[in-house]
């Protein structure tokens, strides 16, 4: 499948913090993790509110990731402008990048090499 630079254009990448980690019950594969995206900054990089700015992501990343704590802190890289979804009852508002291998067995978060402030648009 071919993506236009048009629609790529339309996908929003920013910096996010992780800020908490928890576990959902009766799930083995998925976290509910908080993280924080900064100032909410419109496309064009203006603030729109100055306030920090925390959205729940559920991601498929618990077995790859069994220690939690080493989670916290993260600087990683989301998707901002998914159209929330909701995941065993709760509302997922981003997804989170990750690379992994052929078959799936390892999936490594997407991170970033220097710190940059929360929110940054990843271009």
């Amino acid at each position: 499948m071919t993506v236009t630079f048009d629609d790529f254009k339309k996908i929003e990448l920013r910096v996010a913090e992780i800020k908490s980690v928890e576990d959902i019950e009766g799930a083995d594969k998925i976290y509910k993790l908080t993280v924080d995206l900064g100032e909410e900054l419109s496309s064009g990089g203006e603030a729109i509110n100055r306030l920090p700015t925390d959205r729940i992501i559920v991601a498929g990343i618990k077995q790859h990731y069994p220690n939690k704590e080493e989670l916290i802190g993260k600087k990683i890289a989301i998707v901002a402008n998914l159209e929330p979804r909701k995941l065993r009852g709760i509302e997922s508002q981003g997804m989170l990048l990750a690379a992994s291998n052929s078959d799936k067995s390892s999936v490594v978060l997407l991170t970033l090499d220097r710190d940059i402030p929360n929110g940054s648009v990843i271009s």
